[in-house]
C-alpha cells in the first residue's frame, strides 16, 4: 500500500455508478486530454518569440539592438550596464569596451516588423483598421462611404441590442421588486389581521374585567343598603390591614364608606361612632393615594414599552406568527376562544419586562479585609434550597453564609457559618443539587475538590488537570457526576465514587466554562477560547453534537435557562441566547462592557444578569436585547469618588426564579439586589 500511494498519489473519489454508465464519454475525454497538450504546445510555440532575437542578458525582445565586435547583439542599456562592471562579452567572454559597440540597424528593422506582426495577431479588427489607416493605407472615397455606412448600421444595431438588454434588465428588476413588495404587503396584511384579532380579544377580556368590577360594586351597594353591614365596615377595614376596600376606577364607581352613605340610614338606627368615621376617612384617603400610585406605575410601565418598542414589536410578531403556524397544524376544533397562544406568551413577556425598572440594594457586606488587595470574589452560588450561599476567590477561602442572616442582620460583616481554606486561588464553585452539604471548587493549580460544608473537610480531590481549572459543575440529574474545564484544553468528567476521571475530552483551545444540561446527565456545553460553544453528547465525544458560532472573542460563561435555552457570555461585550434543540441563535444582548475579565453570568427562567467592567450589574429580559435594569457599585458608599474604572463586577447569582440576586465585585463588596418597579 505504501509503494502504491507513493507512486500513484492521492486520487479524487468518484461514484462507481457514474463510471459504469459513462465509459464512452470517459474515452472521449481521454482523447481530448491527449490532444489538448499537443494543441497547447503548438500555441506556445507560435506565441514564443525566436530565441535568436532575445537579449542574452534580459531574455526579452531586444530593444535598440547594438552589435559587439565579437558578433553578438544585445539591448543597448543591458550591454552598457554590464560593461560598467565587467569588460567582457556576456556570451563569449571576449574583451569588450563601450568603444566596441555598434548599432545593429538591420536587426532593429527586423524586430520592428516582428513586433508589428505580433501586434497584428493579437489586435482586434478595429485596431487593425485604425492602425492601417494611420500608416497611410490608400482607400478610395467610395470604399470609405461604404465602410462608413456599414459602421453606422453596425452602430445602430449594437445600440438597439444594448437598449433591449437594458430594458430587459430593468423589467426583471421591477418584476422582482413588485413580487418582493407584494410579499411584504401580504405579510403586513397578515400581521395587521393578527393585531386586529388580538385587539378584539383584549377588548373582550377588558369588558369581562369591567363586568366583574361592576358585579363587585353591586355587591358593595347592596352591602351599603344593609345598616347592620355598615356597622361591620370598620372591622372589615381593620381586617384588610391598611383599611382599604377594593375600588375600581370608572365613571360610576364609588367606594361606599360609612360617612358617604349616612344620609340613607334610618333615624332610629345606630350611627357609627367618631372613631369609626375617622377610620373610614383614612380608608378613603389611603384608597386615593393607592389609585394615584397605580396611575403613576401605569405611566412608568407605558414609558418602558415605548422605550423598547422595536424589540417588543419583534417579540410580539415572532411569537404570534409561530403560534399561528403551530395552530394551523392542529384541528380548528381544538382552538379555544380568547387569547391565542402567541398573545398569551407575549403577555407574559410584556408583564414581566415592564414590571421592573431598577435594582434596589437589600443588603451589603464586605468579603474579607477592606484594605487587602486579594478580595476579588470569583464565584458566588446559592445552595439547593437557597438558604445558604458560598463565596470563593483569590483569598484562597470558601466562605458559607446564611442568606437570611445577611438580609435581616444590620452587621456590615456577618460571620460565615463555615469556612474552608485552600492551597490556591479559587475560580469557580458548584453546589450539589441533591446532597445539600456538598460543594465543588476549582482552583488555579487545576485541582477540583469536593467539600463537605458540615465537616469543613474535603471529600475528594482530583489533580489530573495540568493547568488552571476555570470551571466546575455538578449534574442536576446525576448528583454523583461533575464536569470541569481547564487551560490545558481538556474537559474532564468525574464521579464522586471514583478517584480518577471517568471521561476526558481533548480540545484545541483553553476551556473557560463548562455546564451540564439541567435535564440530562449525558449532555454538556463547553465555552472555549476559540470563540465557539461546543455541545457534547457524552456517549460519543469524538465530535460535538453542534458548535454554536457567533461570538468574536473567547466565551467566558455558559448557563442553561431551561433544557433547550442556553445563554453565553464573551469578552466581545455581548451575551447570546441559543436554542440547543434547534441549533439556532435566538438573540444577542448588548449594553454592558466586558473585554478582558470574568464578570459573571447568571440566569433564571425569564432574566439574564451579568457584570460589567464599569463596576455595574446589568439585567436583561431574555426576549429583549437591551438592559431592563442595572445598578452601579460605589454610588452609595463613601469611596464613590474613587476611580470606578479600577473595579469590575466579578460574580453574580440569582436566587432561583425570584427577583433577588447576589452580586460581588473585584473590591470584595457583596450586595443583595432586588428587582423593583
Amino acid at each position: 500500500m505504501g509503494g502504491e500511494s507513493s507512486s500513484i498519489g492521492a486520487l479524487v473519489p468518484t461514484v462507481k455508478s457514474e463510471l459504469g454508465s459513462n465509459n464512452n464519454a470517459a474515452a472521449g475525454e481521454r482523447e481530448q486530454e491527449q490532444q489538448q497538450p499537443e494543441a497547447m504546445a503548438v500555441e506556445e510555440e507560435l506565441a514564443m518569440p525566436d530565441r535568436d532575437i532575445l537579449c542574452p542578458i534580459c531574455m526579452q525582445l531586444i530593444k535598440d539592438a547594438f552589435l559587439t565586435s565579437c558578433g553578438h547583439s544585445f539591448c543597448y542599456m543591458c550591454i552598457v550596464t554590464h560593461l560598467q562592471n565587467k569588460s567582457d562579452c556576456p556570451c563569449c567572454s571576449h574583451f569588450l569596451t563601450p568603444n566596441h559597440l555598434y548599432p545593429n540597424f538591420l536587426l532593429n528593422k527586423l524586430l520592428m516588423k516582428a513586433s508589428a506582426c505580433q501586434i497584428a495577431k493579437t489586435a482586434t479588427p478595429a485596431e487593425q483598421l485604425h492602425k492601417a489607416l494611420q500608416q497611410g493605407y490608400e482607400v478610395s472615397v467610395k470604399e470609405l462611404d461604404s465602410l462608413l455606412s456599414f459602421l453606422a448600421e453596425k452602430k445602430r444595431t449594437l445600440e438597439q441590442q444594448e437598449a433591449e438588454t437594458n430594458m430587459q434588465i430593468m423589467l426583471d428588476f421591477l418584476h422582482c421588486l413588485r413580487n418582493q413588495k407584494l410579499g411584504e404587503l401580504n405579510e403586513l396584511q397578515t400581521d395587521l389581521q393578527y393585531i386586529k384579532e388580538d385587539i378584539n380579544s383584549v377588548e373582550r377580556h377588558g369588558i369581562e374585567l369591567y363586568r366583574s368590577r361592576d358585579r363587585y360594586l353591586t355587591n358593595v351597594r347592596m352591602l351599603g343598603d344593609d345598616p347592620r353591614a355598615k356597622l361591620s365596615w370598620p372591622s372589615l377595614i381593620e381586617k384588610r390591614g391598611g383599611g382599604v376596600l377594593p375600588c375600581f376606577p370608572g365613571p360610576q364607581s364609588q367606594c361606599h364608606m360609612g360617612s358617604s352613605t349616612s344620609h340613607n340610614w334610618k333615624a332610629d338606627e345606630k350611627t357609627p361612632s367618631g372613631s369609626q368615621i375617622i377610620q373610614i376617612k383614612d380608608a378613603n384617603s389611603d384608597l386615593d393615594s393607592q389609585q394615584l400610585t397605580q396611575s403613576g406605575l401605569l405611566v412608568a410601565r407605558k414609558k418602558r414599552v415605548h422605550a423598547q418598542f422595536n424589540d417588543l414589536q419583534d417579540c410580539y410578531m415572532q411569537r404570534r406568527r409561530s403560534s399561528t403556524r403551530q395552530s394551523q397544524k392542529k384541528d380548528e376544533r381544538d382552538r379555544r376562544e380568547g387569547y391565542s397562544t402567541g398573545l398569551e406568551d407575549f403577555q407574559t413577556v410584556l408583564s414581566t419586562f415592564t414590571r421592573y425598572s431598577r435594582l434596589r440594594v437589600v443588603a451589603e457586606l464586605r468579603h474579607g479585609d477592606l484594605f487587602h488587595s486579594a478580595n476579588i470574589v470569583s464565584s458566588i452560588e446559592f445552595d439547593r434550597d437557597d438558604e445558604l450561599f458560598a463565596t470563593a476567590g483569590v483569598s484562597r477561602r470558601i466562605k458559607v453564609f446564611e442568606f437570611s442572616s445577611v438580609v435581616n442582620e444590620p452587621a456590615d460583616v456577618p460571620c460565615p457559618i463555615a469556612e474552608m481554606s485552600t492551597r490556591s486561588k479559587l475560580s469557580c464553585l458548584s453546589w450539589n443539587k441533591y446532597t445539600k452539604n456538598h460543594i465543588a471548587s476549582s482552583d488555579y493549580e487545576g485541582i477540583v475538590t469536593v467539600w463537605d460544608v458540615t465537616t469543613h473537610q474535603s471529600v475528594m480531590e482530583y489533580e489530573e488537570h495540568e493547568k488552571r481549572a476555570w470551571s466546575v459543575d455538578f449534574s442536576r440529574t446525576e448528583p454523583s457526576m461533575l464536569v470541569s474545564g481547564s487551560d490545558d484544553c481538556k474537559v474532564k468528567i468525574w464521579c464522586t465514587n471514583q478517584e480518577a476521571s471517568v471521561l476526558n475530552i481533548d480540545m484545541k483551545a483553553n476551556i473557560c466554562s463548562v455546564k451540564y444540561n439541567p435535564g440530562s446527565s449525558i449532555h454538556i456545553v463547553v465555552g472555549s477560547a476559540d470563540h465557539h460553544i461546543h455541545y457534547y453528547d457524552l456517549r460519543n465525544t469524538s465530535q460535538p453534537v453542534h458548535i454554536f458560532s457567533g461570538h468574536r472573542k473567547a466565551v467566558s460563561y455558559v448557563k442553561f435557562l431551561s433544557n433547550s435555552e442556553l445563554a453565553s457570555a464573551s469578552t466581545d461585550s455581548t451575551l447570546r441566547l441559543w436554542d440547543v434543540k434547534e441549533n439556532i441563535p435566538l438573540r444577542t444582548f448588548r449594553g454592558h462592557t466586558n473585554e478582558k475579565n470574568f464578570v459573571g453570568l447568571t440566569v433564571n427562567s425569564e432574566y439574564i444578569a451579568c457584570g460589567s467592567e464599569t463596576n455595574e450589574v446589568f439585567v436583561y429580559h431574555k426576549a429583549i436585547s437591551k438592559p431592563a435594569a442595572w445598578h452601579k457599585f460605589g454610588s452609595d458608599v463613601q469611596d464613590a469618588d474613587e476611580d470606578a474604572g479600577s473595579y469590575f463586577i466579578s460574580a453574580v447569582c440569582w436566587k432561583s426564579d425570584s427577583p433577588t440576586m447576589l452580586t460581588a465585585n473585584s473590591q470584595g463588596t457583596i450586595k443583595v439586589l432586588l428587582l423593583a418597579e
